[in-house]
């Protein structure tokens, strides 16, 4: 061990710190300074090459304070041999910095995260590729007030829209940045992504036969959104051609139900034909996503089990709502809730076309039985509500005493035949109720037994003949 004189720890300098040797030092001294000096080299060394480590973004700064650093330790080494260890150390430390500058130059950087160091631009161009990936082009055939409102939600959702139609929608196209096409070549020359189907149901099947299939990509992917359902599935299954994927949708709202919000509407929809490729099957769920987003109730379903249900829900609300609004029904100073709902049904379904309530009835095998439960619910509230008049009418009227056809009008006199020499003005309401029942022989929805004979002749030669 060195003596107690000298510390044990190398100073900072060496130079300034040590004595120079005296002529009675001894060759362990020198051996201890020369070993202290060495250990002041090293010091220097692993300091600049942790300089240069730590300045990689800035190499010839960083090169430059490891030079320092060793030129300072070469200083104060004190043979030759260490000046050359640490020279080629200083070398190697060097060209091992310059290959790292070089790889990073040569090989593109790949991020982790968009929030990473980057470029001022390159967040924004990982961001537009991103979104470019999810970006689709869709198409729209029949542009018409269904066709523009699904257009509107797609382009809110960052999707390309484009759009081919009978009639000339132009100038509302520009005004909703959509791309318009009068010539569905020209259209189909777009090459879209996804082409879905916004006409009329009588009008369906007509431009489907009419449409250039041929000029579309292989695996494009066709949808509807007609009302119903069975009838456009097995369209597409005969004219489209195989390599087509087909989706069949019905957002259970319009123009009008879906002005604002999109939460909690019903959006049906049947997977009819899906390739197994990951990206075919991407591209069907970024379409089904735009309704997600928006906050629709997605329901998968059969095309079969939605023609049931909707002939029970959807046909039987148009129908309502038209029976009502042929009523004209409207406004009244003492509206109810009840009422007001049903001003809103008409509002909803009424300014509907009546080709869409014709479709809903003519392709829809279903529809038919639906309409004559209505129409029999209809005319058993009717026959009850009229029959139960009949009997408190009779309680009221009839006399025991008088003839069997002697009824008494509400002025106490009898009567023969439905005759009465009575004013209109002086006859009372129960007055033409017994009219009614005298001459008809029926009141509401009953029916005699005569004319129930008479109806059963009739049904009975249809059948013969």
């Amino acid at each position: 061990p060195p003596p107690a004189r000298y510390p044990s720890r190398a100073p900072q300098d060496c130079r300034a710190r040590t004595r120079p040797l005296g002529p009675r030092s001894s060759t362990y001294q020198r051996a201890s300074r020369r070993r202290i000096r060495t250990m002041s080299a090293a010091t220097f060394v692993v300091a600049g090459a942790s300089t240069a480590c730590a300045s990689n973004r800035h190499p010839v700064k960083g090169n430059a304070k490891a030079r320092s650093a060793a030129l300072g330790a070469r200083r104060a080494v004190a043979s030759r041999g260490d000046v050359r260890a640490l020279s080629s150390e200083r070398h190697a430390s060097f060209r091992a910095s310059m290959a790292r500058v070089g790889a990073r130059r040569a090989s593109p950087v790949t991020p982790r995260a968009l929030d990473a160091a980057q470029p001022f631009d390159f967040e924004a161009k990982q961001r537009q590729k991103v979104e470019k990936k999810r970006t689709l082009k869709i198409g729209i055939v029949g542009f018409g007030n269904f066709g523009q409102f699904l257009a509107k939600r797609f382009i809110k959702n960052g999707h390309d829209v484009i759009a081919t139609s009978r009639s000339d929608y132009g100038s509302i196209a520009a005004e909703l940045n959509v791309g318009y096409y009068r010539d569905p070549d020209d259209f189909c020359e777009m090459h879209p992504d996804v082409v879905i189907f916004c006409t009329s149901i009588l009008s369906t099947e007509a431009t489907i036969n009419a449409f250039p299939m041929q000029r579309l990509r292989r695996n494009t992917l066709v949808a509807d959104v007609l009302s119903v359902k069975q009838f456009p599935k097995q369209l597409f299954l005969q004219r489209m051609p195989e390599n087509f994927d087909i989706l069949c949708l019905h957002p259970m709202f319009g123009p009008d139900s879906g002005k604002g919000s999109w939460k909690d509407l019903p959006l049906v929809y049947d997977k009819v034909r899906v390739g197994e490729e990951k990206s075919r099957r991407e591209r069907v769920e970024r379409l089904l996503s735009v309704f997600e987003d928006e906050g629709c109730r997605m329901v998968e379903m059969s095309c079969e089990e939605h023609d049931i249900q909707a002939a029970s829900s959807q046909f039987i609300t148009h129908t309502v709502g038209r029976m009502l609004g042929t009523m004209e029904l409207g406004e009244t100073t003492i509206n109810t809730k009840g009422y007001e709902s049903l001003l809103s049904l008409v509002n909803n379904t009424y300014n509907d076309s009546f080709d869409l309530y014709y479709g809903l009835f003519m392709y829809n095998k279903n529809a038919t039985a639906e309409l004559s439960r209505l129409e029999l619910a209809f005319s058993q509230v009717k026959a009850q509500l009229f029959d139960r008049l009949h009997t408190l009418i009779r309680d009221d009227i009839f006399d025991e005493a008088s003839a069997p056809t002697g009824l008494r009008s509400g002025n106490g006199k009898a009567r023969n035949g439905g005759g009465d020499d009575t004013p209109a003005e002086e006859r009372t309401f129960k007055d033409r109720l017994i009219d009614q029942v005298n001459s008809g022989g029926s009141l509401g929805g009953s029916t005699d037994e005569k004319e129930r004979g008479d109806k059963s002749e009739r049904e009975e030669g249809a059948a013969s003949r």
